[in-house]
């Protein structure tokens, strides 16, 4: 049996996921974690999708921050507007037969058919010219723009200044429809969006809202044919109308030496609407005012379904979602979430952890995933030390990791002991360093704390994981994490 998953089906997925950060009951978190080196800290060790790396995850997290609903944004692949750049043009029927028509890709969805200006407009290619860009396009007309270097683009939305500090990469931008179409997407009174959409006033609201279903702006030659004069010449232009289920189309044929040269749209008022399926009269002298000629053939080329520019993310292909979080110092409104003296090297996405003093989904906007242990004299500890209640170790002995300390208050996570099991320290333990068989000092009487960690270790479900180099921290310094994930 013939089937297939199409490329709107990942669009779904995206929009979906997106969805989920602000559904009632759900919390997504970005996490950090693994202060310690990799065997080969500078090649970190790509991510395994199994439970084994999952476990990871969990026993070096350090800290978690929920990310709202406003930080998280479909992506698109960034495509620069760059003179002398070649650009796909948008055609209705592109397949694994049937190319696309500069760099050679089975759908519109992965080819290079849009771009983001100098000035953070987007725009989608309606018409490529014979070579590369040279006109940058800069309008926010409802309609595309024919540039005199024979490129066509059709303006979709610009990227507010919030959001390119959010979510503008290198490698990517963000994309949104703002549902000002009620049939876009599905039904009900903004198909799709909720009831929340409204005018925002913007260029975007205007293009969605003023998309003309149906309407035909480009025409691709397919045969030139031969032997077309109008009675008087071979070289001249003639207007047809497009045939199909909408109307209002017409074309402009352009003839040279009795062979279809291009076609284009007659005049503004020539576009049509209601187009899904358009075809051309016979080109032959029986049409009124042919002379002669035979053999031309060329396709109008179909809007989307609802027009161009109805809905950015389903026509540009917005796979991806891009997930944005500041760290900012220590995090914590009680102080130090995330420890601003020590490095991470493992970032990370998880849904629905669960706090440590009640069983409930947290809702916190951080949560320190370490324990807390106070000794006697921790001037002689490090971070990133391991530290055990024995000079050797065994299924019994307790064994921690220093993750970040403060005087004589250390902020660990536990680690395994050669017997394969996790051991806590108690009150008045012993406290080894790195295995050197001699002790360092002693737990404080009351030192280890009962109010760490804040989140259940081993709960909620880890989403994504990227291991990466060291991510070195300071008290004064902010990270700006942007998570790029494709569906």
């Amino acid at each position: 049996m013939a089937a297939i998953i199409t490329e709107k089906f990942r669009t779904h997925n995206a929009r979906q996921f997106i969805e989920d950060f602000s559904e009632t009951g759900d919390r997504n978190f970005i996490f950090i974690g693994r202060s310690h080196a990799w065997p080969d800290d500078t090649a970190p060790p790509a991510p395994a999708n199994s439970i084994e790396e999952e476990i990871n995850a969990y026993e070096d997290m350090i800290a978690l921050k929920k990310v709202s609903s406003t930080d998280i944004s479909h992506g698109l692949v960034r495509y620069n507007w760059t003179s002398g750049t070649t650009y796909d043009e948008y055609r209705h029927n592109y397949s694994a037969t049937n190319t696309t028509n500069k760099t050679n890709v089975s759908n519109f969805y992965d080819a290079r058919g849009y771009v983001i200006t100098s000035d953070f407009k987007v725009y989608k290619c309606i018409k490529s010219g014979a070579g590369g860009s040279s006109d940058e396009p800069s309008h926010t007309g409802i309609h595309p723009v024919l540039e005199t270097d024979g490129y066509m683009w059709k303006f979709m939305y610009s990227v507010v200044a919030s959001d390119v500090i959010k979510f503008v990469t290198n490698d990517f931008i963000p994309v949104k429809t703002l549902g000002a179409k009620a049939a876009v997407n599905g039904s009900g009174a903004n198909g799709g969006f909720g009831s929340t959409a409204t005018d925002d006033g913007s260029a975007q609201w205007d293009n969605e809202n003023g998309a003309v279903d149906g309407a035909i702006y480009h025409y691709v030659v397919t045969a030139a044919g031969s032997g077309y004069n109008n009675g008087s010449t071979n070289t001249f232009t003639f207007d047809v109308a497009i045939e199909g289920d909408g109307s209002g189309a017409v074309a402009t044929l352009q003839f040279t030496s009795g062979s279809l040269t291009s076609v284009v749209f007659k005049d503004s008022s020539s576009y049509g609407t209601g187009y899904k399926r358009a075809s051309h009269p016979t080109l032959t002298s029986a049409l009124s005012g042919l002379t002669a000629g035979t053999g031309a053939t060329f396709d109008p080329i179909i809007s989307p379904i609802n027009g161009h520019g109805a809905d950015p993310v389903e026509e540009l292909g917005g796979n991806y979602a891009i997930v944005n979080s500041r760290l900012e110092f220590s995090e914590s409104a009680g102080g130090n979430d995330f420890p601003t003296d020590n490095d991470f090297r493992r970032i990370g996405l998880i849904k629905n952890p669960v706090k440590s003093d009640g069983g409930a989904v947290s809702d916190d906007p951080t949560m320190t995933a370490t324990n807390q242990l106070t000794v006697v004299d921790g001037s002689t500890i490090s971070v990133d030390d391991l530290l055990t209640d024995a000079a050797s170790e065994s299924a019994t002995t307790a064994k921690v990791r220093v993750v970040s300390k403060s005087g004589n208050v250390l902020k660990t996570l536990p680690v395994v002991n050669s017997g394969g099991e996790y051991v806590a320290f108690a009150n008045s333990d012993e406290v080894y360093r790195n295995g050197s068989g001699t002790k360092t000092t002693d737990v404080t009487s009351s030192g280890v704390s009962t109010a760490h960690p804040e989140m259940t270790r081993f709960t909620g479900q880890i989403l994504y994981v990227e291991n990466r180099g060291a991510v070195s921290r300071a008290s004064d310094q902010i990270e700006d994490i942007k998570l790029i994930i494709e569906m």
